[in-house]
């Protein structure tokens, strides 16, 4: 039918196929959105059921939604992952756009809206939480207590150590990704992921952001970003019932 997409188990299917019992079909308009079921089944398909079901329990805090933020929120939403929550106090742009996940059409909105938005568009049944706030000592411990996995993506230093200090000292049972040295381009094999600790990984060169030029730039902020997702979900994975 004109309009239509046949999913034969969570595939496409072109011409003529033979069925056989246990196979899975799914028709889908251009202007329909899938349910809830068919979005796991497909997830399941390319997973596995065993693995998305603990994708499907994870609950993931990522403070700072700009060039790395934003783009771990993509990946984990795409992956599966069950809840995000999400902190940032900025508004979106014009000089953003070289390097986080946003459109000129969401210039001058909240970060937090503008990317729960998008989410959305990806997964309608995202479990997502946003609060547009600047973190701070206080705060951190109630905003960041639900979530196993605290994913840190400020471009400030001081930001990013007060956030690893304070999740480290005061929420014992939560690991923290951290980001450091993603700018310029090139060498991408220089961004690595690194354990510093039994809760506390960093992803990046970790060297300093140069005085002038080489300033950070697309490529090289999503591939420090997909590091501190891919670790997330890894974690998720691998985490012990």
């Amino acid at each position: 039918m004109a309009g239509m997409t046949v999913l034969i188990n969570g595939r496409p299917c072109s011409g003529n196929i033979t069925l056989k019992d246990g196979d899975d079909i799914t028709f889908i308009t251009a202007t329909s959105v899938p349910s809830q079921e068919d979005i796991v089944a497909g997830l399941c398909r390319r997973h596995t059921q065993a693995i998305q079901e603990k994708l499907n329990k994870a609950d993931i805090t990522i403070a700072g939604l700009g060039g790395l933020g934003s783009h771990i929120a993509v990946h984990l939403c795409r992956s599966g992952i069950g809840t995000l929550r999400l902190y940032d106090f900025d508004k979106v742009d014009l000089c953003n756009l070289n390097r986080q996940s946003y459109f000129l059409s969401d210039i001058g909105s909240y970060k937090t809206e503008a990317l729960s938005n998008q989410l959305r568009l990806i997964n309608p049944y995202l479990r997502v939480y946003t609060k547009t706030v600047r973190l701070t000592r206080d705060n951190i411990p109630s905003l960041c207590s639900s979530s196993s996995i605290v994913i840190e993506a400020f471009d400030d230093p001081k930001a990013k150590a007060l956030l690893v200090n304070t999740v480290l000292s005061e929420l014992e049972e939560t690991t923290v990704i951290s980001a450091s040295g993603m700018s310029g381009y090139g060498r991408s094999n220089d961004i690595r992921t690194r354990r510093i600790s039994s809760r506390l990984y960093i992803c990046g060169d970790e060297t300093p952001r140069p005085a002038s030029g080489g300033g950070l730039m697309s490529a090289r902020v999503a591939i420090c970003a997909a590091h501190e997702a891919n670790l997330a979900i890894q974690l998720c994975i691998e985490k012990k019932p």
